[in-house]
Parts: C-alpha cells; structure tokens; sequence
C-alpha cells in the first residue's frame, strides 16, 4: 500500500480528480486530495488561469507543502509519500517530492517543472503520463525537463499519448481522450503498486 498525495489541476478539485483518487483507494492505496483553491471548480481555462494567478504560485505551493506536511512524518522511514498531480498540480507534486528525501515516487500527469540547480533525486522512481503533442508540455520542454531529471538520477519513464489533448483524463473537459485515459490509468496504477 502507498500513501498518495494527489494534487488537481488549474481547473480546481474536479469530479475526475476525486475519480482517480477512488482508483487508487480500489487498488488498496490511501489518498489524500487537498483542495488548494478553497473549493473553487472550473470548466473554462481562462478562469482557472485566473484564479492560479490571483492566488499565485508562491501560495498554491506553500498549501500544498502544509497538506503534505503531516503525511510526510507519519509512520516509518519506509512510508514516504507518493506525490502525485495533473498538470499544475503535477509541477507542485514535483516540486515537493524532489523536497522531501523521504519521498517514494512522484506520479506526473499532463504536467512537470523546472529542476532547480543542483537537485538531486537520487533513484526517486518518477513516472510521467502526456499528450502528444501538448502545447502545454512542448517536446523540446520534455527532452530538456527528462534529461536534467536524469541528471538529477531519477529513475524516468514517460509515456506519450498521440493525439490526445492535454488533460485527457478528465472527462468533463474537452481534452478528454478515453482510450488515452485508460491507457494511462494501467501504466500508472502499476507504477503505484510497484512503489
């Protein structure tokens, strides 16, 4: 059984974002699903990118490391969290668990960040779940983002989905792409598992 910390997306904490949580409690996980956007949802893009600006990144990030906190010391050594997220989401889930040595894996769906200078990762099993191509994650982004992750001696996969659009695990959003999404929930599940 892993721990989860499972971070949504710009759009805030959607119906799919609970939905993934429940894949994973089905498949023996515990998970925790902390709203960052005080309980603001939305379906349209310009309003998400409104709201993650009028909080700001600095504030989205210092929530996130508030839920995780508490997780993060509970039980042994040997239970870190699993950090997980889409899209903006995925970027904080990242920057956490590069954060946290006690981290187990980092699970990144339809997003990633910048490495700082001289980040270590030493062996963190990291897996990566994107569409292709996504606008939001050009390729050039990705090739540089997988080899300073690399660099940093993560353990990488990434798993690239043609034509689908950019979060396309949620099925209320446009971008949804069923047979990407499936796809990608059995690579993940498994990855989890496997943690």
């Amino acid at each position: 059984m892993a721990r989860i910390l499972l971070l949504h997306s710009m759009y805030g904490l959607r119906p799919a974002v609970h939905q993934a949580a429940e894949r994973f409690r089905a498949a023996g996980h515990e998970v925790h699903v902390p709203d960052l956007y005080d309980g603001r949802v939305v379906a349209d893009a310009e309003e998400a990118i409104a709201i993650k600006e009028e909080i700001g990144r600095d504030e989205l990030l210092k929530r996130a490391v508030a839920a995780a906190a508490p997780l993060s010391v509970a039980g042994g050594a040997e239970e870190g969290l699993v950090y997980a997220g889409f899209s903006l989401g995925a970027a904080i889930a990242q920057n956490l668990a590069l954060g946290d040595e006690r981290s187990r894996g980092l699970l990144l769906m339809h997003g990633t960040s910048d490495l700082p200078d001289g980040v270590s990762a030493d062996d963190l099993p990291v897996q990566l779940h994107v569409a292709d191509p996504d606008t939001a994650e050009p390729a050039d982004w990705l090739n540089a983002w997988y080899i300073r992750m690399r660099r940093a001696r993560a353990d990488v996969e990434v798993f690239r989905y043609p034509g689908a659009g950019h979060l396309f695990t949620d099925p209320e959003l446009p971008d949804y792409d069923e047979r990407a999404a499936e796809r990608a929930w059995a690579v993940a599940l498994g990855f989890v598992a496997g943690l």
